[in-house]
């Protein structure tokens, strides 16, 4: 695939081979593919091909072969040296430095060599863009509202139950009320009075088994051992209608 001929978009711009041409008409294509802000992926580029240096988005590999030399007339064969100037001015400063001048011969860069000056190598993930991340200030905190005073008030005396010492409130003096007073404090926790004791448990109370008669069935005798769960009011429904049964009702 050569420069000149670009697969539709968005598809990067893949040189494989390409031997250049008139400088004009590279010219035209490099500004197209910098207004589309194309990615132009370089193999074997030669001659006005090497233009292609001066886009944002090009890359090359580290075989990649790049092939520079003066512009000439393509009737005379003599080397244009305003067009030759328009092509050194489109390489970027390190590979200037590195190629010296041109010549009518060729001058030839490796891929190897020009991702050493800092050109993009196609093999490599392109970079994410860096993002500036502000820098906090130390700067002293602002005076807490009166709101904040109440939750101060609390810190200290949920600290002082444990022993802790106060934390000082740290801001403004507390605000006073119209009359010129200040309002009251919060109540600290002696201050507070205690809830009543709690009367004994009725659980706790022992509660006497019942007797158990001979005749009882064995699934109905508790277990030696065991303590009775419910109260002696609380009987089976088998014992009740058998009580009954008895007492003739």
């Amino acid at each position: 695939m050569s420069y000149l001929e670009p697969p539709p978009m968005p598809a990067p711009v893949v040189v494989i081979k390409d031997v250049g041409g008139l400088v004009t008409d590279y010219q035209a294509r490099t500004e197209l593919y910098r207004a589309q802000n194309r990615e132009v992926r370089l193999h074997e580029c030669r001659s006005a091909c090497t233009l292609a240096l001066s886009l944002p988005n090009v890359c090359v590999y580290p075989d990649s072969t790049l092939k520079f030399h003066q512009a000439y007339n393509e009737i005379t064969k003599e080397a244009d040296l305003g067009v030759s100037g328009q092509l050194w001015s489109a390489y970027p400063p390190a590979v200037r430095e590195k190629l010296g001048s041109l010549t009518r011969a060729y001058k030839i860069l490796h891929g190897s060599d020009l991702i050493a000056l800092g050109l993009r190598n196609c093999n490599a993930p392109s970079r994410p863009p860096e993002i500036m991340i502000a820098k906090a200030r130390l700067t002293p905190a602002p005076a807490p509202a009166q709101g904040g005073e109440f939750f101060q008030s609390m810190q200290s005396t949920v600290a002082s139950l444990f022993g802790a010492p106060p934390t000082p409130a740290a801001g403004p003096s507390r605000p006073r009320s119209a009359h010129g007073a200040a309002p009251p404090a919060l109540r600290t926790a002696a201050e507070i009075p205690l809830p009543p004791a709690r009367p004994p448990l009725i659980a706790l109370a022992p509660t006497l088994a019942p007797a158990t008669r001979k005749s009882t069935p064995a699934y109905l005798r508790p277990i030696p051992g065991s303590a009775p769960i419910l109260e002696t009011r609380f009987v089976p429904l088998a014992v009740a209608r058998a009580r009954l049964a008895s007492a003739g009702g």
